[in-house]
């Protein structure tokens, strides 16, 4: 979490200059960068070889190793996070964002610094995912390159979109609902010919509907119209 805060801010200082969809196009690219670094940087990361051999965590003498005890262990990360989150928008510092949300121009008038507010929170989200990215490492005990591509990103954005944007909530739903609705698509009873590209049409389908229908999301404050 410490290393990724720290990059955080290399990051943030020219990317967070941008606004809206250039700021999300200039995070995609610095991901691509990453990756390609990952990708060849054989003395650290072994390239596209991978890092095995990861150990199961241990937590003050606590040896996790079974899938309950995992399951555990994830619930209390997603329960720290969201209270990290819900402290943090429901303080000053969550107002002074959701003002810069809503008119970052209104918000320096104010005599806020936005940029710090926006580098602050840059760096919350970054150690946040940190923490998720090592969980998921411990757990598989194996990670290489492909195992964070931009495919994980959009997976991750869609969440927030289906979900809802401003909501505490929002995320959680969203997540929910794109981890089970393709499990559950798998008892549909397709053909298995083409059982895999027919359950990515149907998974692909009902989220233009969502969208289509519910912009907001399911239960999200914002649109992504506006």
């Amino acid at each position: 979490m410490a290393v990724a805060i720290s990059i955080s801010f290399v990051i943030s200082l020219p990317s967070l200059r941008l606004h809206d969809d250039y700021f999300v196009i200039a995070t995609f690219g610095f991901q691509v960068i990453l990756f390609s670094v990952f990708n060849n940087w054989m003395d650290v990361t072994r390239g596209p070889l991978g890092i095995p051999g990861i150990p199961q965590p241990v937590i003050f003498g606590w040896h996790v190793q079974s899938r309950a005890e995992f399951l555990i262990l994830a619930f209390v990360c997603a329960a720290f996070a969201y209270f990290v989150v819900y402290r943090l928008t429901s303080s000053p510092f969550g107002r002074v964002l959701h003002a810069i949300r809503e008119d970052e121009v209104f918000a320096k008038a104010l005599g806020k610094n936005t940029l710090r507010f926006k580098v602050t929170a840059f760096a919350v989200s970054a150690a946040l995912a940190a923490s998720a990215g090592s969980l998921y490492a411990h757990y598989t005990t194996y990670i290489d390159p492909t195992s964070f591509t931009v495919m994980e990103s959009i997976l991750i954005i869609s969440m927030v979109i289906i979900g809802g944007a401003g909501s505490t909530w929002g995320p959680l739903v969203g997540a929910v609902v794109l981890v089970t609705l393709p499990e559950a698509l798998r008892f549909v009873g397709l053909p298995s010919a083409v059982a895999a590209n027919l359950r990515q049409i149907i998974y692909g389908s009902l989220l233009v509907i969502m969208m289509m229908l519910r912009p907001r999301g399911l239960v999200g404050k914002y649109g992504f119209t506006k």
